[in-house]
């Protein structure tokens, strides 16, 4: 059994407020706000709770008319965003007339026959305005906010959980599924390619030449494997004319589909800022990941000493994922190329590690004894009982404790470090959450306060 977070897609031309909206929803700015249209160029996402229900939320570029490719391609994404999507967000601004391109991307959106809500926002803007003509765009509900002000906020987050599930249960079928995530041109169709042994992808010298998920089942040690494969992400302002762009969106729901990730890095091209925020997605959807430098076989003059000086460069700037393999590939020689699936095989039975809950507390009990939390005055928490979660495919542990929100951070970090020591899970993200001992106790508004997870 899986568990996929469902996906929210904020869609709306350009400079009605969606980044101001994504931001509102998050409580931080992850996006870039400006006055000028059509400054958000690319998807940008983030992981939301409201409710307890937890989803994606996906911030997209604004809709302009066509005038070139680029700009086409920018619709392209909106729309792949509304067919991955879960809910949509439809934003106008309540003090500007009913326009085409409003018209344009209501219809996208009822036809996607998702749930849509039709949010119309800067209403302090429009004092005595009639805003019922919205009505006509055929989008219900409708709800008004002012994100500037922070109005209307909440109860678009209300109305979005009462339509949300918890997240998508998806039956075991056995299988494992391995996603290619990565930039474009990092050589994820040729990887592609030599795992599944026939050419099911187009591979091209041309950047973006995977337009969808790519599937490929094959058989490994007795184990069926789905391999994914996803369009590359592009960095913000490194788009050519007249070349594919990918959608984000898609490479999230591969990330949320998968088991494993294989983080694909040019060796020609490291410690690139953006494969950084993809590993980043791959740990806050709880998958398995595996950092991959590919090309290897592009590198002139290569021994062992070239490899040990990459290796300990790219982990510093991996130092987020310490737990994540790596290793070094050619999809030409097809040096490695087997041994990733012995890692990702390596890795689903870490994530399938189950720990007695009582081995677990002798094991929290000499870790509190060895370092004890510190805290402030009269209020060290106290760790009491942990267990493990047994519906979450990610290893998940529940650490029931008093004063549980006043464990810092680092402390937090010590655990997970002891835990991987006394039990391995690598490559694999570890989730441990702190419970307020006597959080039934509490109101709603209470436990929305502590910070439980790591």
């Amino acid at each position: 059994m899986s568990k996929k977070l469902p996906i929210v897609a904020i869609v709306g031309r350009a400079n009605v407020g969606k980044s101001s909206l994504f931001n509102a929803v998050l409580e931080r700015r992850e996006a870039i706000v400006a006055r000028e249209a059509g400054t958000t160029r690319d998807s940008i996402m983030a992981k939301a709770e409201h409710g307890g229900r937890q989803f994606w939320l996906v911030d997209t570029a604004g809709i302009k008319d066509p005038e070139d490719e680029f700009e086409f391609t920018i619709q392209e994404q909106i729309t792949q965003a509304a067919d991955s999507a879960d809910v949509i967000w439809v934003v106008v601004e309540a003090n500007v007339p009913i326009t085409e391109e409003d018209r344009r991307v209501a219809k996208m959106a009822l036809r996607s026959k998702k749930p849509v809500f039709l949010l119309i926002n800067k209403t302090d803007r429009a004092r005595g305005q009639d805003l019922d003509r919205f009505e006509r765009l055929g989008i219900k509900p409708i709800l008004r906010t002012s994100v500037t002000q922070n109005r209307g906020v909440e109860q678009v987050l209300d109305e979005l959980v009462k339509v949300i599930p918890r997240a998508t249960k998806q039956e075991d079928d056995g299988r494992l599924r391995i996603a290619l995530i990565g930039r474009p041109n990092v050589g994820k169709s040729h990887l592609f390619n030599s795992l599944a042994k026939k050419q099911q992808a187009i591979v091209a010298d041309r950047a973006g030449t995977t337009r969808d998920i790519n599937r490929s089942g094959v058989r490994y040690q007795g184990r069926e494997i789905e391999l994914l494969d996803t369009a590359g992400i592009r960095r913000s302002g490194k788009i050519e004319r007249g070349i594919e762009r990918f959608s984000v969106i898609r490479a999230l729901s591969a990330i949320e589909e998968a088991d494993v990730c294989f983080l694909l890095m040019d060796v020609n091209e490291l410690n690139v800022q953006l494969d950084q925020k993809i590993a980043g997605m791959v740990k806050d959807a709880g998958k398995g990941l595996v950092l991959v430098v590919s090309k290897w076989d592009s590198v002139k003059e290569k021994d062992a000493f070239t490899r040990d000086e990459l290796a300990p460069r790219i982990a510093r700037t991996y130092d987020f994922v310490p737990w994540a393999p790596l290793i070094f590939t050619s999809s030409v020689s097809g040096q490695n190329v087997t041994k990733l699936f012995d890692l990702a095989l390596q890795i689903d039975t870490e994530r399938g590690k189950r720990i007695k809950t009582a081995e677990l507390n002798v094991w929290l009990r000499q870790a509190v004894d060895a370092h004890p939390p510190a805290g402030l005055k009269n209020r060290s928490p106290k760790l009491n009982y942990m267990v493990q979660e047994t519906d979450n495919p990610t290893p998940a542990f529940k650490i029931f404790a008093s004063h549980a929100r006043f464990v810092h951070w680092s402390y937090r970090r010590y655990l997970e470090r002891r835990l991987r020591e006394a039990y391995g899970f690598d490559g694999t993200p570890v989730q441990l959450w702190f419970i307020e001992k006597h959080m039934d106790r509490k109101s709603p508004a209470q436990r929305k306060r502590e910070p439980q997870n790591t």
